[in-house]
């Protein structure tokens, strides 16, 4: 049963792969139905707090019910244990934390929610059924240099991301309206300093868990991610005359 399951598995981490390739094609060619670009799009949507809260649910809920299930075999692993939380961690803020601070956020394009919610479901699996059930680390794991390095970007990550949240979400005084530059933080490097935050977050989490799906779930992040925050480069330059042409799209100094 085992074996079957581990071979599901690993035809999905090849699937994710190929999601990843198909969501920066796609993305290159008709940009993203998110945020500011949603106007350009017809279709039904979702208010802004619901969707998010809806779709990122099932990366919540994979790894809870990880941790509730007699038969999680390796969960009684440090290293295990410590990478489960770590996606945990990241849903919890994501999930619970995010949508309640979201301020006039336009609604989701239906489309794009049902895509969110599907990755999410099969990310989730895919992250905490692996480290539940099949992943296996010495125990010392904790300590090794792959570990401790991956563990610190994704802690940096993660604080990039929600500090660059915190920037996007208070641009606006009380009762004011547009949109305006990003000031302060990484911003003062790149375009989207939240996106940074994030993919850095999720090639620690690869790093620490030192697996193929880290691997694949950074790699779709990257896909994913880049292509928006080069859309958003382009916008920035488009609308703001004195935007910062130092800024650089994605990765501070090089992107």
């Amino acid at each position: 049963m085992e074996l079957d399951e581990l071979c599901l598995m690993d035809a999905l981490v090849y699937l994710q792969g190929f999601l990843a390739f198909v969501a920066f094609v796609g993305l290159q060619m008709v940009g993203s139905s998110y945020g500011r670009y949603s106007s350009q799009w017809s279709g039904r949507r979702v208010p802004a707090r619901p969707a998010w809260f809806l779709q990122e649910l099932p990366s919540l809920i994979w790894p809870l019910y990880e941790c509730i299930r007699p038969a999680a075999a390796r969960l009684d692993n440090l290293p295990n244990r410590v990478l489960l939380a770590m996606f945990l961690i990241h849903y919890v803020q994501r999930t619970l934390v995010f949508p309640v601070l979201i301020r006039g956020g336009k609604p989701t394009l239906l489309f794009t929610f049902v895509l969110a919610f599907l990755f999410c479901t099969l990310n989730g699996y895919l992250q905490c059924r692996y480290l539940s059930q099949f992943a296996v680390y010495a125990e010392d794991w904790v300590t090794h240099p792959c570990f401790l390095t991956g563990f610190a970007l994704w802690l940096v990550g993660m604080v990039i991301n929600i500090h660059s949240d915190h920037i996007l979400r208070n641009l606006r005084k009380p009762g004011e309206t547009g949109y305006k530059i990003p000031r302060g933080g990484l911003f003062e490097y790149v375009s989207s300093a939240n996106y940074f935050g994030e993919l850095v977050e999720w090639c620690g989490f690869a790093l620490a868990s030192w697996s193929l799906q880290g691997v694949v779930f950074a790699l779709f992040t990257l896909c994913a991610l880049f292509t928006r925050a080069r859309q958003h480069h382009q916008w920035y330059h488009e609308k703001f005359e004195d935007y910062p042409k130092t800024r650089k799209i994605l990765i501070p100094f090089l992107l």
